[in-house]
């Protein structure tokens, strides 16, 4: 069974505050509708690989 990652932790997730694509992912450098995470397995079969959670 995989870990669910939660991109809301990642230091390269953030909000863009656009309506149509609300979630951004600095490390892949797009923004979705959906959560990153999501968009990276429905694309590539893959679990996020830059997935680092933030600090502090």
């Amino acid at each position: 069974m995989n870990k669910r990652i939660v991109c809301q932790k990642c230091k390269f997730y953030y909000v863009t505050w656009e309506q149509n694509k609300p979630h951004g992912c600095k490390a892949y450098g797009f923004k979705s509708k959906t959560i990153p995470s999501v968009v990276v397995k429905r694309s590539s079969g893959l679990d996020c690989s830059f997935y680092e959670l933030k600090s502090g």
